[in-house]
C-alpha cells in the first residue's frame, strides 16, 4: 500500500472526498487532513496545525497532492479574503522546504489558483465590498485590460471613465494589493519547482475570462514560467475543484508507468471551438491539457486507443443546465445525440474499448436528454466514468480521472458508488433538482438559493426526497440500485451538495 497525503483546495465534498473515493479500491491510502482543521467557507483553515499534520505523516508518504490556496491562505475563498503580507505569504509557503527535508524521497505535485474576478456583484464567495461593486471591479479589470491593448471601441473607454469615477478607489486598491499579493506566491511556487521542491504544478484558473485581471495574472505567469524554462512542468489551463483528482490520476499513472491513449468524439462538429462559459479557451484547448496532465495522451485514430472520450458539447454557445428546457432549436440541430449515444454503444459492446462521457453541453449540470438515451440503451453502468457538474473544466477533469482509475482497477465497488454519484448529483440534482426546490419550497420556507435552514435542516430532507424520486425513474435498472444514504448542503446554501451514495447490484 502506498500512502498520499492529500491537502485539499477546502472542506466541501468535491474537493474533501472525491479523490479518496476514487483511490479507495487501488493499491493508495490517501491521507486526508481531519475536516474541523479545514475551516468552513469564509472561515480559513488552521493553516499551522494543517502544516504540523503535513509534517507528522511526511515519513510515511510516497506522494503529496497539495492545495497551495489551503496551506497558505486556508482555502480558496479565504485566498480572496486574505490580510496576509506577501512575506507572510511566502513564509508559510516555503514550509514545502522542511516538507521535502523531512522525506527527500517524496514526490510533491502541488496546485494553485490564479484568483478569479467574478463578472457579477455578490458576496457569498468574495469580499464583503463585492456585494455592492463586484461588477464594476470586474469591468475595471476587463476594460482596462482592453484599453491596454487597444481594443476597446468608443463605447467601452466612456463606461471605463464612468466606472472609474464610481469605483470606490480604497476598494479596488486592496481587491488589486491582494491580487498582487497572490501573485507573488505563485511565483515562488514556480522558483521552488525550478529548485526541485515540487516536482509538478498547476495552476488552475477558476472562473477565467479572455481580458480582465485573471488574464492579465495569467499573462504576467506564463511569462515567468517562460523565464524560468518551467512550461513542461507547470501546466496553467482552467479548472479548480477537479484539480486533486486530476493529479492523484497522473501520480497514479505515472507510478504504473503507463500512459494511455485517449479518442476524442464530440456530439458537435463545431463543438471543439466553443468556448464554454466561465473559462477563455476553445473546449479543445482544454481538453488537451486535462489529458496531458492527467498522464495521459490523444491519439488520432480508434486503432490506436486505450480509451474513448465521448465530448457531449454545444454547437453555439453555452447555456446554464437550468436553461435546457427552454432553450432554442439551434442547440440541438447543432447536436446529434442520436448518433453520439449509438456510437457510444458501439465503442462499448462492439468494440469492447473503456467509454467515459464528459457531458459540457451545459455549465453547472448534466444534460438530461443523455441521461434519458443512456438509460434506453442500458449504457449508464457499462461507462467508465461520467461527469457533469460545474464548469466544463471541473467536468472534464473528473471524467478522465475516473477512467484512467478504472483502466488500471476495473468496475470495483467504489467505481460504481462514484458514477452513481456523479448521475444523482450532476444530473438529478445539478440539472433539475436544484432549481425545483429552490422555486418550488424554499420561499414558503423563507429560505433561498443563498441560504438553507443549515446543512442537514428541512431543505436538505426535501431534497433528498426528490433525488430518490429521479433516481427510481430515471437512473436504477434491473441490475442496479441506488441508494441515497445521506444528503448535506455543506455550505447551507443550494450551489452545492454533500451525498453519500450506494450502488447495489
Amino acid at each position: 500500500m502506498k500512502n498520499i497525503i492529500y491537502v485539499p483546495l477546502d472542506e466541501r465534498p468535491c474537493n474533501y472526498k472525491f479523490m479518496p473515493m476514487l483511490a479507495k479500491d487501488t493499491e493508495y491510502n490517501v491521507l486526508v487532513p481531519p475536516l474541523e482543521l479545514l475551516g468552513r467557507k469564509k472561515t480559513p483553515a488552521d493553516v499551522d496545525a494543517l502544516w504540523n499534520w503535513v509534517f507528522e505523516n511526511a515519513g510515511a508518504a510516497d506522494g503529496a497532492i497539495l492545495s497551495i490556496d489551503m496551506l497558505v491562505y486556508g482555502g480558496i475563498i479565504p485566498s480572496r479574503l486574505h490580510e496576509l503580507s506577501a512575506a507572510e505569504g511566502k513564509a508559510a509557503l516555503e514550509k514545502l522546504r522542511r516538507l521535502k527535508a523531512l522525506n527527500t524521497s517524496l514526490k510533491i505535485y502541488a496546485f494553485n489558483l490564479i484568483m478569479r474576478c467574478p463578472s457579477y456583484s455578490s458576496s457569498d464567495e468574495e469580499p464583503d465590498y463585492y456585494e455592492d461593486y463586484g461588477t464594476e471591479i470586474f469591468k475595471s479589470g476587463f476594460l482596462g485590460h482592453k484599453s491596454e491593448l487597444k481594443e476597446t471601441t468608443g463605447d467601452e473607454e466612456a463606461e471605463y471613465a464612468l466606472i472609474a469615477n464610481r469605483l470606490p478607489a480604497w476598494i479596488l486598491q486592496d481587491y488589486t494589493n491582494r491580487r498582487k499579493i497572490n501573485l507573488e506566491i505563485n511565483k515562488l511556487a514556480i522558483d521552488l519547482l525550478k529548485e526541485g521542491i515540487i516536482d509538478f504544478l498547476v495552476i488552475p484558473q477558476d472562473d477565467s475570462a479572455p481580458y480582465g485581471f485573471t488574464a492579465i495574472d495569467q499573462s504576467k505567469l506564463r511569462n515567468y514560467i517562460g523565464e524560468k524554462n518551467a512550461g513542461l512542468k507547470v501546466y496553467m489551463y482552467p479548472g479548480a475543484d477537479e484539480v486533486g483528482m486530476t493529479l492523484f490520476a497522473r501520480m497514479v499513472n505515472e507510478e504504473a508507468a503507463y500512459r494511455p491513449n485517449v479518442y476524442l468524439r464530440f456530439s458537435s462538429l463545431r463543438a471543439p471551438f466553443v468556448v464554454p462559459l466561465y473559462e477563455d479557451r476553445l473546449l479543445f484547448e482544454s481538453i488537451k491539457y486535462h489529458v496531458l496532465c492527467a498522464g495521459g495522451l490523444i491519439c488520432d485514430s480508434l486503432a490506436d486507443a486505450d480509451m474513448v472520450l465521448m465530448v457531449n458539447a454545444p454547437a453555439e454557445k453555452m447555456l446554464e443546465a437550468n436553461q435546457q428546457h427552454t432553450r432554442g432549436s439551434n442547440y440541438t440541430v447543432g447536436r446529434n445525440l442520436i448518433e453520439f449515444v449509438e456510437y457510444m454503444d458501439f465503442v462499448i459492446n462492439k468494440k469492447n474499448l473503456t467509454c467515459a462521457v464528459a457531458d459540457v453541453a451545459f455549465a453547472n449540470g448534466g444534460d438530461l436528454e443523455l441521461l434519458n438515451y443512456l438509460k434506453q440503451k442500458n449504457l449508464l453502468f457499462k461507462l467508465s466514468s461520467y461527469a457533469g457538474w460545474n464548469t466544463s473544466s471541473n467536468t472534464l477533469g473528473t471524467a478522465i480521472t475516473q477512467a484512467f482509475i478504472y483502466r488500471l482497477y476495473g468496475a470495483t465497488q467504489s467505481h460504481y458508488d462514484f458514477l452513481g454519484l456523479r448521475y444523482v448529483e450532476d444530473a438529478a440534482y445539478c440539472a433539475k433538482v436544484r432549481q425545483l426546490v429552490t422555486e418550488r419550497h424554499l420561499p414558503d420556507m423563507q429560505l433561498n438559493y443563498f441560504r438553507t435552514d443549515g446543512p442537514r435542516g428541512k431543505a436538505a430532507q426535501i431534497v433528498k426526497q426528490e433525488l430518490e424520486k429521479f433516481s427510481a425513474s430515471y437512473l436504477c435498472d434491473a441490475q442496479h440500485n441506488i441508494v441515497i444514504n445521506d444528503v448535506y448542503m455543506p455550505w447551507s446554501r443550494m450551489f452545492e451538495v454533500g451525498l453519500e451514495i450506494e450502488v447495489k447490484s
